[in-house]
């Protein structure tokens, strides 16, 4: 199987990703379109790695596995965090920055 399959998977993986933080307007939703992107990103850093041979993109992607695993624990306890102060996650409800 040729490196193009995974990098066209990883395109259309991105690509949906995009599209949820554009068009979703709930915050949880709009998260895992973000955690999709990095998994894009992660698939393209694997495929090349195995196609050149050496595992410099193996390790970017561990590291990125943890910035994510953090990201998300910080990512959800926000998320709980404002919808116990404004009861809901819809994004464009949530105003907390304005004066």
């Amino acid at each position: 199987m040729g490196i193009n399959y995974f990098l066209i998977l990883a395109l259309l993986l991105f690509s949906i990703g995009v599209a949820g933080v554009l068009l979703r307007r709930n915050a949880i939703i709009v998260f895992m379109c973000i955690e999709l992107m990095l998994n894009s990103v992660n698939l393209v850093f694997v495929s090349f790695s195995s196609y050149l041979g050496n595992s410099i993109g193996q390790i970017f992607v561990f590291f990125i596995m943890t910035v994510a695993a953090a990201e998300a624990a910080v990512g959800l306890a926000i998320i709980i965090a404002l919808f116990r102060n404004k009861e809901t996650i819809n994004i464009d409800e949530i105003n907390i920055l304005k004066w």
